[in-house]
């Protein structure tokens, strides 16, 4: 049996990340929030934390950062606020937890762990959500602390009509009307771990989609969608059209192929990626990682913010497709 690699992979998002759009000062940015969070998740697990702590730490630093579309960087929704959704999942023993339509919630994904630990239950939306939160004390800040003037610019765009913006891609949001974005941004935010204990964990938090109606839910905090780990197969997140994702129910089935049909993690994850989810008119990626350690980083979007780091020395961030 080969040695576990302690291993760490994240996204910020997957979609039309271009070379040729990209300023070597937004590039630069990009890739020095993406080290930071990489560095910051990898510390928890060199020191002998679990994958848990390490991937909520990860997805903590994500969501404090405006670039991505998550946390501090949310997108605006129809109504001029945030509606926030995050997922948290520890392989050992499937237990989860997630939240929905939280508001003022400065690290959903602490919130989702809350849900997972404190709650007694595994899902938790809107006002029943932000109670809970206020019960145990969650960090909270005022509306304008998420404010960022380029997502507000852009849903000033298509404000007081029936269009809305996926965050990722300039291509579909499952039916609903859209228009292309002038200035990408890329959001959805996502991390999965294997620690020195052989454990899995995996959580993802996003925003959603700029000027979204109705309680519009994606797949970020559905486990089993866009956030699933298990010890005995992988640790998943995914980040794309979060409609095609639900229906896919990606994350899932990427440990399905592993677990019934043996594939190796690379296997499994091109499958679901290239083949099953472009089936359905699905765009997007997902990061993962399998119980000796092994990742994957797949997308079928021209790019996706990602980063790796293992105990074999590999510490690495990448953007563009080509990378």
């Amino acid at each position: 049996m080969p040695e576990k690699l302690i291993t760490l992979v994240l996204h910020g998002g997957a979609g039309t990340i271009l070379r040729s759009e990209m300023t070597p000062e937004k590039e630069q940015r990009y890739t020095e929030a993406l080290e930071r969070a990489l560095d910051l998740g990898y510390g928890v697990l060199e020191n002998g934390g679990s994958a848990l702590d390490a991937v909520e730490t990860t997805v903590r630093e994500l969501e404090d950062c405006p670039l991505f579309n998550a946390g501090r960087g949310s997108v605006f929704t129809a109504t001029g606020g945030h509606e926030m959704d995050a997922c948290i999942m520890d392989g050992r023993e499937r237990q989860a937890g997630a939240v929905s339509l939280v508001r003022n919630i400065r690290n959903p994904v602490s919130l989702a762990r809350l849900v997972m630990e404190k709650s007694g239950h595994v899902f938790l939306a809107g006002e029943g959500a932000e109670e809970f939160a206020r019960q145990q004390g969650c960090m909270t800040e005022p509306a304008g602390y998420f404010h960022d003037d380029f997502r507000y610019a852009q849903w000033r765009e298509v404000a007081g009509s029936d269009t809305v913006q996926l965050d990722h891609s300039a291509s579909r949001a499952g039916g609903m009307a859209e228009t292309p974005l002038k200035d990408h941004k890329f959001g959805t935010v996502g991390a999965a771990a294997l620690d020195a204990q052989g454990n899995l964990a995996a959580a993802t938090s996003t925003g959603g989609l700029t000027n979204k109606r109705f309680g519009r839910i994606g797949d970020s905090p559905v486990i089993g969608a866009g956030n699933f780990a298990d010890n005995s197969t992988c640790a998943v997140s995914c980040t794309g059209s979060g409609e095609y994702f639900l229906r896919g129910v990606v994350a899932y089935d990427v440990a399905c192929l592993m677990e019934h049909k043996g594939w190796s993690l690379a296997e499994a994850c091109r499958e679901v990626v290239h083949k099953r989810l472009l089936r359905l008119n699905g765009d997007g990626g997902l990061i993962a990682v399998d119980a000796q350690g092994h990742f994957a980083l797949e997308f079928n979007t021209e790019g996706m913010y990602r980063a790796v780091r293992n105990s074999a020395g590999l510490r690495q961030v990448l953007i563009y497709g080509n990378d």
